[in-house]
This record gives C-alpha cells, sequence and structure tokens, in this order.
C-alpha cells in the first residue's frame, strides 16, 4: 500500500515537472498544432497525471476498505496544492475551461449512472418509513447547516448559509449498500428502507438545489424572489422529473425496439448518453441545473436492456457505460479536490467550522430515524446508513461554486468560496470515513428485520 503511494507520488511529479517545458515554446517559435486547435500541450500532461493520480488512489483506499472516491479526491488535493512545495505547473489546471468542461461531463455521467441505479418502483413499494426517513433527513440537516454557516460566517448574505445547507440534504448510498452488501443484509427491512429513502432524498436534495440556485441567480441580477415564484421552481422541477419519465416510459421502447436493428457497435451507448445529454439541455432550458436532467435520464433508462440484431444475449446499460465512467468520474473529483486550497485551513476557525459541519451534518441524519414506523426495526443502523454525503455533497458545493452573489460591497463573489469549499469537502471525508465502522457495529449490536 505505501508503494502504490509512493508510485502515485513520483508519476505526478515526474509528470507535473516535465509540463512547463511541454506547454511552452520558445519565443519566436512557430505555433504548436495542438494550440491551433485550442488545447494545450500542459491540459494532455494534466488529464494524464489527474488519471494516473485518481486511479492510484483509489486503488490504495479500496485496499484499506475504503471507497475509491477518497483516493480520488485526496490526489487532487495534493495536486492542487503541490504550490506550497513550489511546484507551480498545476496551477493553470485550476481555471482551465477544457478541464472544466471534461469535468463537468464528468458529473453528467456520474447523476445519470446514480439515476440508473436507482429504482423507481421500489422507492413507490417501499412505504412510508421511507418517505419520512427521506424527508426527515433533508429538513433537519438543511436547517442544522443553515445554522452552522449563519454562525460561523455571519457577514456572508443569508443565501449563502441556505446554500449550505442544501449541501448536507442529499445521502451518497451507495457506501451504505456496499456495507450491507458486504455483511449479507441487502434484503432486510433496514436496507430496503435506507436505499429506497436515499432515492427519495436525491429527488427532495434537487430540487432543494433547483430552488436554492434558482434563488441566488435571480438575486444576482437584483430582483428579490417571492415565495410564489419559489413554489414556481420547485413545481417546475418536479414537473420536469415526472414529465421526463412518463415521456421516457412512451418513447424510449419504442427507440430500443429501432436500435435493436440497427448492427453498428455501441448503438445503445449512443443513444443512451444523447439522450441524458438532451434531457441535461432540456433542464438548463428551464432555469435548472444539468444534473437534474442527467438523473431524469438516468431515471427514465433504469433497467433497460438491449438486444443487439447479431448477437443473443443482452446488454445492460450500466455494464456499457462503465466504460465511459471510468474515465470521465474520476477527473470531477481530482478537479474538486484540486479546488481545495490548504493554505486557507491555516486562518482561526475554519476547520472548527468543518468539524461541526460534519457534526451537524452526522446529527441531521439521525434524527431521520424517528420516521421508522416499523416496530422491531434497527433505528440506529438506518441513521447512521444515512450519514454519507460522498459525491452528491461534492457535486452540490461545485455547483456552489460557480453560482455568485454580491457581498456587502457589491462585489461579485462565489457563493461557495475557497475556504468554505474546503470545510464542505472535510465534511464529505469524515462522513464516507465513518459510515462503514458505525453501521457494521450497529448491525452487529441490533436485530435486523427481514422482509
Amino acid at each position: 500500500m505505501m508503494k502504490s503511494n509512493s508510485i502515485a507520488a513520483l508519476a505526478v511529479t515526474l509528470l507535473l515537472l516535465i509540463a512547463p517545458s511541454v506547454g511552452a515554446a520558445p519565443e519566436g517559435a512557430p505555433q504548436a498544432a495542438g494550440d491551433a486547435h485550442g488545447i494545450q500541450p500542459l491540459v494532455l500532461i494534466g488529464l494524464a497525471s489527474m488519471l494516473i493520480v485518481a486511479k492510484l488512489g483509489g486503488e490504495f483506499f479500496e485496499r484499506i476498505g475504503q471507497p475509491a472516491v477518497l483516493g480520488e479526491l485526496i490526489g487532487g488535493i495534493i495536486i492542487g496544492n503541490l504550490v506550497l512545495l513550489g511546484f507551480t505547473a498545476a496551477e493553470p489546471l485550476k481555471t482551465n475551461e477544457v478541464v472544466a468542461a471534461i469535468a463537468e461531463i464528468g458529473v453528467i455521467i456520474l447523476l445519470f449512472e446514480v439515476g440508473l441505479e436507482s429504482d423507481l418502483k421500489e422507492m413507490m413499494e417501499v412505504g412510508w418509513s421511507s418517505l419520512l426517513v427521506a424527508v426527515l433527513g433533508v429538513i433537519a440537516p438543511f436547517l442544522l447547516g443553515w445554522g452552522v454557516s449563519a454562525y460561523f460566517i455571519p457577514d456572508e448574505p443569508r443565501l449563502v448559509h441556505v446554500f449550505i445547507g442544501a449541501t448536507l440534504c442529499a445521502t451518497s448510498v451507495g457506501i451504505t449498500a456496499r456495507v450491507f452488501k458486504d455483511l449479507g443484509k441487502l434484503a432486510t427491512r433496514e436496507a430496503r428502507i435506507i436505499l429506497g429513502a436515499a432515492v427519495i432524498d436525491d429527488v427532495l436534495g434537487l430540487m432543494i438545489l433547483a430552488v436554492v440556485a434558482g434563488a441566488i441567480k435571480a438575486t444576482a441580477t437584483g430582483v428579490a424572489l417571492s415565495v410564489m415564484d419559489v413554489g414556481l421552481i420547485a413545481a417546475k422541477a418536479l414537473m420536469f422529473l415526472i414529465g421526463s419519465i412518463a415521456l421516457g416510459q412512451f418513447i424510449v421502447p419504442h427507440l430500443l425496439r429501432g436500435a435493436g436493428r440497427l448492427e453498428t457497435r455501441g448503438v445503445l451507448l449512443t443513444l443512451a448518453i444523447s439522450f441524458c445529454l438532451l434531457l441535461s439541455w432540456l433542464a438548463t432550458k428551464c432555469g435548472l441545473s444539468y444534473i437534474v436532467g442527467a438523473f431524469a435520464a438516468g431515471l427514465v433508462l433504469d433497467e433497460v436492456h438491449y438486444k443487439p440484431a447479431r448477437a443473443r444475449k443482452e446488454r445492460d446499460l450500466r455494464d456499457l457505460l462503465q466504460p465511459v465512467s471510468f474515465v470521465l468520474v474520476p477527473i470531477f473529483f481530482v478537479v474538486m479536490g484540486m479546488k481545495v486550497d490548504l493554505r486557507f485551513f491555516g486562518r482561526p476557525g475554519l476547520l472548527g467550522f468543518a468539524l461541526i459541519l460534519t457534526l451537524a451534518a452526522i446529527v441531521g441524519k439521525q434524527i431521520c430515524s424517528v420516521g421508522v414506523i416499523e416496530r422491531g426495526t434497527n433505528r440506529l443502523a438506518i441513521g447512521l446508513g444515512m450519514i454519507p454525503r460522498g459525491e452528491v455533497g461534492l457535486i452540490f458545493a461545485g455547483i456552489g461554486a460557480t453560482l455568485m452573489l454580491p457581498n456587502a460591497n457589491g462585489v461579485s463573489q462565489a457563493v461557495i468560496g475557497p475556504a468554505t469549499f474546503g470545510a464542505v469537502v472535510i465534511m464529505v471525508i469524515i462522513t464516507t470515513l465513518v459510515t462503514p465502522p458505525l453501521l457494521k457495529w450497529s448491525l452487529g449490536r441490533g436485530v435486523s428485520s427481514k422482509q
């Protein structure tokens, strides 16, 4: 494991050391062909470095029983803070438009996958407990996060506090599902309640994000948002999700029947990604975030199988999408890590802000266990299983870093600044790390119920 770490450090150091010489051209020399097409050599070597570090970091964390996303995130933090050691070659990558665009495509694919893994039928069948757990698991962290933000950064506009509260809402259920699977308890009532609640609070979290982002954009243009406007944004988000799913149920089956007659390789994958991008575009046209459209596309195409004309074996869309996800999604997490500036952690109070925000994230999800109405259910396991924020919290924070609000002096600044972004990343890391051992402990001491 230490050997993997050393290789990762050596790889990134060597690549970044040669980056300045690759990206620079002698004075008066003709422009390189890559530059003529708008892709700088630094971007190419930078993306190579990011992918190598992401995969080696992910390998290291998986070997110690933790999700690979933590290795990708910490790898990005290392690259982004090499400037503290005198290496400045990676700095242009933080603001490079090509890298940013690839990272955004990565997050679209990620939310598409989340939608594919969400089962609407199961969400509707698990009963009132999942709904109550989801609603309480959104409201409590939202209010606690808002309060913590207002206490630690009181000079920021109110919408900043609201947005930070929104980053605590959604649950990254992949980590919890992995623990239940490893213990052979995916069929228990606790697991089904958590999985159903996680899908519902993803939808609720996206709706809150749509409302808060809409309020921020309106305020940035000098327009006050009324209660009716907020309701309109929420209704628009809900109608978009329902409309997309309803239309998809009628259109997608006909599309796939037609695609089955085509002999070109990769037809299903191409159509699926095109559909995802189309809904992402439609979401932006409706005033919503593009990730709402990507999530809706995944819900529509859930459990889609495809039988090619020349093959008898059906192909699962999630399997076909994996190679694309393996390349693009890690870039998003590395870019998120690169935005964490460790120099801000020298400021008094920032670490305290991060730790109290993490505590609010953990306590908020414990409150949701009150919503379990079945007797004989391990409520503690349900509350602990809802803790991890993972990629969802990072996605929300990343969007906050792109939204602008005027401060007290009238100067526009990011809703989620570098210091606050670092605090959110710490919250994501801690909630992700503590969930597996706590969940295993709670399942060991409590009795899990079979369906």
